[in-house]
């Protein structure tokens, strides 16, 4: 025990919290220098794209009724939230003000949205990993699923959109099985293909050393696979999104898709706008959240190699 902790009542906790916060800050800084560089690169595009669409309404290119600037819609935020109340405002006989406040229902609405978008990517991202092992596994399942993966893989997401609601009805089951739908036969024909493509010499090294097939699938062909199945998952990450909202839009009855149905319906350019810069930004987040996972997973890929990059 040292002599901080004594003087502390004898807790060891107190005199380490100095050695915590130091290692704090020092994380903190390490990540700000580590990814503060592209975060500034990506404000100062933006910042130039809102700056020539400002530039457009301020010498009359632009008709504010039709594109609205960043800072009209931007700065009627408080006004136009209070459009996000439609899980209250659909139901029949309720009071469109009851609820939640225009900030809460936001938050809720942007919630909603994020939380099926995850929900259909983790089931699809899972289901189409073992699908796709399973086909190049056994012979005999690929054999009998292979050919129909295929054959349901062109369909449109939104030919199925009928589907998910005579099956799940109005709620959050046909959007989340939406996005299931449109993730899970790429991202397994995405899987077989990354299986194909591991180098032979890995394979035939193990068997040298007497590993088996199961040992060879899960000790080489799925750490080979890994780098190439999360840069796929990155990518169907916004189609993710796409799907989503077109889902929300007709099967939901609330949500970000919902929301920008509504501006489409009632002629609200900026609402619509709005919603398409919280889309953005979320999944921006989300994206850089996903780079993130990759250098904590892929930790023996070096940097400009598997997706990950050198920035």
């Amino acid at each position: 025990m040292t002599v901080g902790s004594v003087k502390n009542g004898g807790d060891p906790k107190v005199a380490d919290a100095p050695g915590f916060t130091a290692s704090l800050f020092g994380q903190t800084f390490e990540f700000i220098g580590q990814h503060g560089p592209k975060l500034g690169w990506g404000l100062l595009s933006v910042g130039l794209f809102a700056g020539l669409w400002e530039l457009l309404w301020y010498i009359g290119l632009v008709d504010q009724r039709l594109l609205p600037p960043p800072h009209i819609f931007l700065g009627d935020f408080a006004g136009q939230a209070k459009n996000f109340n439609t899980a209250k405002r659909w139901e029949i006989g309720v009071d469109p003000n009851s609820g939640p406040t225009p900030q809460m229902a936001v938050i809720i609405t942007m919630a909603s949205s994020t939380l099926r978008v995850l929900a259909g990517l983790a089931i699809a991202a899972i289901t189409s990993l073992c699908v796709g092992i399973l086909i190049r596994y056994h012979g005999l399942i690929g054999k009998l699923v292979l050919p129909m993966v295929t054959l349901l893989a062109p369909v449109s997401p939104v030919a199925w959109l009928p589907v998910a609601i005579f099956l799940f009805g109005i709620g959050n089951g046909p959007a989340i099985f939406m996005v299931f739908i449109a993730l899970f036969f790429t991202m397994t024909l995405a899987t077989i293909t990354q299986i194909d493509s591991v180098n032979r010499n890995y394979i035939d090294v193990a068997r040298t050393m007497g590993a088996s097939k199961r040992q060879i699938y899960t000790r080489v062909i799925l750490p080979a696979i890994l780098p190439g199945l999360l840069v796929v998952l990155r990518l169907n990450l916004f189609a993710a999104w796409m799907v989503v909202l077109v889902a929300e839009a007709i099967g939901v009855g609330y949500g970000l898709g919902q929301i920008i149905s509504m501006a489409r319906n009632t002629f609200n350019p900026g609402l619509v706008y709005l919603t398409m810069v919280i889309i953005g930004l979320l999944g921006f987040t989300f994206d850089f959240g996903l780079r993130l996972l990759q250098r904590r997973v892929l930790f023996w890929v070096p940097k400009g190699h598997g997706g990950l990059g050198s920035g």
